[in-house]
This record gives C-alpha cells, sequence and structure tokens, in this order.
C-alpha cells in the first residue's frame, strides 16, 4: 500500500486525525527512499495510524514551525500538533512498534 504524498497546503486544510504522521522527505535522498519503504511495510503490517509523505523542498511552514532539522524525518502528530520526530529510520519492526504504541 502506498504512502499519500500531499502538498503543505493539502495537509494543512484538510480534516486532521486524532493521531497521524507525516514523514518528509526529498525525491533524491537515497535513505529516505528506504525509510519510505519501510514505512509501507510497517502501514501493510497493521500499524494504525494514518501516513502522509511531504516533499520538505515544499513544505517551508511546516517545516520552519516543527522545526525539521533533516530528512528522512518521520513526525508523529496528535490533534495537529507535533508530538514526536524521529529522524533514524531504524528498523521496519521499530517503525511498526513506534507507529503502534502511538496509535494506542
Amino acid at each position: 500500500m502506498a504512502i499519500e504524498e500531499q502538498s503543505e497546503r493539502e495537509w494543512l486544510s484538510r480534516d486532521k486525525a486524532p493521531r497521524e504522521a507525516v514523514f518528509f522527505f526529498t525525491p533524491l535522498c537515497g535513505t529516505c527512499k528506504i525509510g519510505l519503504r519501510m514505512l509501507e511495510i510497517a502501514q501493510a503490517a497493521g500499524a494504525a495510524v494514518p501516513i502522509s509523505k511531504i516533499n520538505i523542498n515544499f513544505a517551508p511552514n511546516l517545516r520552519d514551525e516543527w522545526r525539521i532539522a533533516s530528512v528522512p524525518a518521520l513526525v508523529l502528530v496528535q490533534d495537529g500538533e507535533p508530538a514526536q520526530t524521529e529522524y533514524a529510520m531504524q528498523s521496519v519492526d521499530t517503525l511498526y512498534r513506534l507507529l503502534k504504541t502511538f496509535a494506542s
């Protein structure tokens, strides 16, 4: 299952889930591609948090407001506000447990 890419404007203007995750990436980042693939596997395995992806090059407001320091970055969002930011995409299992714990 592919993770849907959204623009900053689309993400900001839609109805927010109580808990969700946003994956920030850049198209030429190899580590981002690996992290995205791991997130897709974690999502397919049943991590119960909606995940969106946003190209950080076109998200200056979120990048600055949420203080995203580098990519890849997975931001766990609660009620529209960042609750936790992960920069190290260690493994599918780690991401799965992180998302499962955050969902509950």
